[in-house]
């Protein structure tokens, strides 16, 4: 199979911290996969490997099955990158960042009006096609630097945390055009700290300290946890969490407003949990078993690599 991504042991060391540690991953051409996890965990190490912008310590990627360790420029031609700072000119406006990158890029005169009012028209910008970007909303920003990105067309597009800081409706507004690029068969690779940003993508890798902790699907992922999760509802949630750091047979808690999602293992029973709970003066409004979220996965996860 030709993959549209594919790294084997990929690493990065920066003097004695390992960045990334032994990557494997192969992603096939359309899909849109997150690679998932905090700050710190290698994620914009990992992408800046894959564009050719950093060589790798040891290991070896192919993006549109080009080698990123001999033909970076070859695969910077099939590629859309945007960096988590992604390098609009704001003195300049909406249209002539966009031109500038077509100009950048090459693209042919003959095709850019189309492509410009094509790439307006989805990102919602042709209303500001004469604004200054400094003068730009946030999510504007980021969706004036998707649509440079994608300017000449790249089979395959890299997006580093591209919804960090913008409010909710435009986060929306961002995952509704990677919908619509998946639908033109572009390969997506995305990378991000928001749980419930990953549940939209086909794939995801959930990575910690440079390592993947897991890899599948959103749903697969769910449903891998092997310990039951509980949810209660209390409105002494901060002083339930308190007491559960004490009771045994307890995996993981995480706080959800007035909801406790609750990772048991196996020889723990749930009803045992809310007597203990309720003796402590716990009052328990509601309990039930759940599939647990991506978060609840990845908090698990991150406290097994711990232990």
């Amino acid at each position: 199979m030709d993959y549209a991504i594919k790294t084997e042991n990929l690493t990065k060391d920066f003097g004695t911290l390992r960045a990334v540690d032994g990557l494997n991953l192969a992603i096939q051409p359309g899909e849109l996969y997150g690679l998932v996890g905090p700050d710190g965990a290698g994620k914009t190490t990992i992408l800046r490997m894959l564009t050719s912008i950093m060589d790798p310590t040891s290991g070896e990627g192919w993006v549109a099955g080009f080698s990123i360790r001999n033909k970076g420029e070859r695969i910077k031609e099939k590629i859309g990158y945007m960096a988590q700072k992604f390098g609009l000119y704001e003195d300049l406006t909406v249209m002539e960042n966009i031109r500038f990158y077509a100009d950048l890029y090459e693209v042919p005169r003959k095709v850019r009006t189309e492509r410009f009012e094509k790439l307006l028209g989805f990102s919602n910008l042709t209303p500001f096609k004469t604004r200054l970007a400094g003068n730009l909303s946030g999510g504007m920003k980021q969706k004036l630097g998707l649509a440079c990105a994608l300017i000449h067309t790249p089979q395959i597009l890299f997006l580093d945390e591209p919804t960090n800081g913008v409010d909710p409706v435009s986060r929306r507004d961002f995952w509704r055009i990677l919908y619509e690029l998946l639908k033109d068969g572009i390969t997506v690779m995305v990378s991000t700290a928001y749980l419930d940003e990953a549940e939209r993508c086909t794939r995801v890798g959930l990575i910690h300290k440079g390592k993947y902790l897991e890899e599948n699907s959103p749903d697969v992922i769910k449903r891998s946890l092997a310990f039951p999760m509980l949810e209660i509802t209390t409105e002494e949630t901060r002083k339930a969490m308190e007491i559960m750091e004490h009771l045994s047979g307890i995996l993981n808690v995480s706080l959800y407003g007035e909801r406790l999602h609750i990772a048991l293992r196996p020889e723990k029973d749930s009803n045992q949990l809310i007597k203990e709970l309720e003796a402590e003066g716990i009052p328990i409004l509601s309990s039930r078993s759940i599939l647990p979220s991506l978060e609840d996965i990845f908090i698990t996860r991150v406290k097994e690599a711990k232990q």
